[in-house]
This record gives C-alpha cells, structure tokens and sequence, in this order.
C-alpha cells in the first residue's frame, strides 16, 4: 500500500476492470489519503477521517469488483454487506454492528494467515521431528535401574559403566538411524507410507451446536468460556507421512503463535486500514410520504449513521472503533436517488461516482482483456479435457454484439449478461468435450450465430434464457 501511487492503483485496476476511470480515480485517491495519513504527527492524524464514497451505477458494471479488488491490491481487511439484510430493531434481521464484527474477524484471519506463513517452516520442522519419534523413538536411552537400595549403594562400579557404555553406544545407532530416516523424508521417498499419529479432536461444542450467531452477536466468546472446561478429545488416525506433515505441520505452527498478539493487531488493522463496501444502499433510501411495507429503511439509515460517523462496537476479540474504517456505498438508484438518503447519512458519504453503463465496445473489452477475462477461462476449463479452442476476432464482435443488445432490449445486467450468453453458447461443447479429447476447434462467426441468433430475435425467449 505504501509504495503504490495514484497512476499505479488505477493501473492495477485497469488489468481487472475495464473503463469506469473516475470511480479508479476515486477509490485511488482516498487509499493514496490513507498512506499520507499515516505519516502525520499523532494529534493531527486522528482528526484526519476517511472521505467515504457513493458508488452509482446500474448492476455488473463493476461497483463490487472494484472495490475488492482495491483490497486484495493492499492485503486489506474487506467484506461486502448488502444494506438490505439490515432492519431496524424490532424487526428481523441483522444487527448493524455485525458488519464491525465480520470486518475483525476477517482482519484476525487475515494477520493469522500472514503469521502461519511466517513459522511454516520452522512448523514443518518440528512436525518432521515429530514424525520421526514415530518411527524411530529414542528407546535407548533406558538404563539399567537397581532392583533395591543396597544394589545402588552398593552395586559395582564396573557393571554400571558397562551400561553407560551399552546405553551410549545405542544411542549413536539410533541416532545414525534417524538422521538416515530425516534425510529420506526431507527427500520424499516415504509420502506413501502409513503411520498413526494423535491428533486434537475438535467437537462442536454446545454452545455452538443451540446459539449459532448468537455468540458472536452478544460480543462475549462463551464458547471459549465454557469449552475450556472440557479436556479436549484426541484421537488416533492412520495416515500417510505426506497427509501427517501437512496435519502435524498446522498443529505445531498453531503452537508457535501469540493469539493475544494476533487478536490486538487484527483490531488494529481493522480499525486502520478496514473497508466495509456497502452495497444496496438504494434499497434502504425511502422517499417522502411513502406508505406499505418498508416502515424500517429510514430506522435502518439511522442505525448505520453512528457506525459511518464512527462509534466503537464491541467484539469477542475486544472493542473496535470505526472513525477510520472506509465506507463504500453502491447502488442503481433506479427509483431513488442519494438526495433520499437522510441528510445525515449524505454527508457521511461526501464523493459521489456515477459509473457508466457498459458499451459494446466495452464488453468486447471485457471478454478479451482482462487477466482473468471469460474468453481465457473457458479456453482452460475445456484445455482440462485435452480440447484446444480459439476465437475469432468476428466471433468475439458479434458475441458483445449481441450481448448488448439484449442488455438493451431487456434489463440491463451490465457485463454480467456476457455469462449467460457464454454459457448458452458452450452448452454443447462443454457438455461434450471428453468425448473430444485431442480435438481443436475453431470457434467462428457461423458457429455463434447459429446457436444464438434464434434465442436473441425471439424477445419472449430471450427474457427467460438470456
């Protein structure tokens, strides 16, 4: 994140996303004012808040996919949340500092992710050494004990060095032995053979098994209250060496982690450096005067106000505070608009981004591409069962094409329309290509019109199949 300006952001984004610059632009921005933050004396940075934004653009034209992929760009705690499953209290549904709650969890599983990988190959060590001791224990280190008191008082000299000198000579054999045995293994020439091994039984405990959430949505971690009560079960299993070095391997690095360190710095980059994407918010924004059933979405505006204004909410982990979570927005806003919001909330979200809805120049784009465009990934899932296809440059036109006029004639789903005309078109290859193993095929203009152009023309046919 540090080294990452502006340009190179949006050019991170550009390999992923096609078009919608000034949304780039803004999220760009306000992650470069995160790295600027950081570098001011201790007083003026906690005044400094982030400048949340409103994301407004129809569906598929790539709201969600930017800002997720803003986060994995910086390894940042992310998680989306539709504003829509949210209800006032008293009504059914979740509670608004659930979303503070996920975004710790995340960020915990984040840190302690980075932290198993930095003691995996010590970890690995051990769980060899431990695999070792399996199959070849130190047994001879035993000695020969008096049968009674006189025998030790008493007991020759000369016999009790003679042990000494068997015990020392078994223990260089077995020694030799294992460093052989730590060598085959570091090899791999024993992957397949089969050793049993303890490992901790993990049960569900009852608290998990009768509350489901509800832990988690009280802040208290009962479950660790009441399951240390209980002796954790350990049980025996048979495995190959290869199975117990990736079993044994995440046991001992478990072991060789600071939790209480993990869980504070969790928080802290929570709290620091979180992105909670609010998406739906077009769903809770009501007009004036509006009457039927959504008496809650002005109760639920005001129950995230605090939680953007920035509040502390308590998790099982300690309290996190929101000042400087970023929060963004997004929505069609097809029936409202963000001046329906409550005002509160509007100034919250100061930067507001209109997307533009895709062109047929823009999913030509889209299918061809990005590093992870559809073009490329049907062509490898269809490489798994030895079949070699190709596009042509006509043929990938007249897909957008097409796909772009049934986003015009029916609703418009943005790019996410070019899947299901995908799917329609590789029905049959997909379905029959391990029946065509070592073929290569060449998919052309013909071929996509003579099994899309009948759903397209037909309106009634293409609402239900496209």
């Amino acid at each position: 994140m540090f080294k990452l300006t502006p340009r190179e952001i949006v050019e991170e984004l550009d390999k992923y996303i096609i078009g919608q610059r000034e949304a780039k632009k803004a999220v760009a921005i306000a992650l470069r004012n995160r790295y600027r933050r950081k570098l001011l004396s201790n007083e003026l940075r906690e005044e400094i808040y982030p400048k949340n934004i409103i994301m407004i653009g129809s569906t598929g034209v790539g709201k969600t996919e930017i800002a997720r992929r803003l986060a994995r760009l910086v390894k940042a705690p992310f998680i989306k949340v539709e504003a829509s499953k949210f209800t006032e209290v008293g009504y059914v549904g979740r509670d608004v500092d659930s979303m503070v709650r996920d975004l710790v969890e995340t960020s915990i599983r984040l840190v302690k992710q980075e932290r198993l990988e930095a003691v995996e190959q010590k970890g690995r060590q051990m769980a060899e050494e431990r695999i070792i001791d399996l199959l070849l224990p130190f047994d001879g280190m035993k000695t020969k004990s008096p049968k009674n008191p006189f025998e030790f008082l008493l007991g020759s000299i000369q016999e009790r060095e003679e042990v000494d000198h068997e015990s020392e000579r078994r223990h260089r054999e077995i020694g030799q032995q294992r460093e052989i045995l730590r060598q085959k293994i570091n090899r791999l020439e024993l992957e397949d053979e089969i050793i049993e091994i303890e490992v901790e039984e993990k049960n569900p405990s009852f608290m998990e098994i009768f509350s489901g959430s509800g832990v988690e949505e009280m802040g208290i971690n009962l479950q660790d209250m009441f399951g240390n009560l209980m002796p954790r079960n350990k049980k025996k299993r048979k495995v190959s060496i290869a199975e117990a070095r990736r079993i044994l391997t995440y046991e001992e690095s478990q072991r060789l982690l600071d939790m209480d360190e993990i869980h504070r710095e969790g928080i802290k980059r929570a709290e620091e450096d979180g992105i909670i994407f609010l998406d739906e918010i077009d769903k809770i924004a009501s007009k004036e005067n509006s009457y039927g059933p959504d008496v809650s979405r002005g109760g639920v505006q005001r129950d995230i106000l605090p939680i953007v204004e920035g509040s502390t909410v308590v998790t099982k982990y300690g309290p996190a505070r929101t000042d400087h979570v970023l929060f963004i927005a997004a929505g069609a806003f097809h029936v409202s608009k963000p001046s329906d919001l409550i005002p509160e909330l509007q100034g919250r979200f100061p930067i507001r981004v209109e997307l533009e809805s895709l062109k047929r120049e823009d999913l030509k784009r889209i299918l061809t591409e990005p590093h992870n465009s559809l073009i490329k990934q049907y062509i490898a899932l269809l490489s798994t069962e030895k079949l070699s296809i190709d596009f042509t440059p006509e043929a990938i036109d007249y897909i957008a094409e097409r796909a772009y006029e049934v986003n015009s004639r029916t609703e418009d789903i943005g790019a996410r329309r070019l899947h299901t005309v995908m799917e329609k078109l590789l029905e049959d290859l997909l379905f029959n290509s391990p029946d065509m193993a070592g073929e290569k095929l060449v998919i052309n203009i013909d071929y996509v019109a003579e099994r899309l152009d009948r759903i397209v023309e037909d309106e009634d046919l293409s609402r239900y199949i496209l």
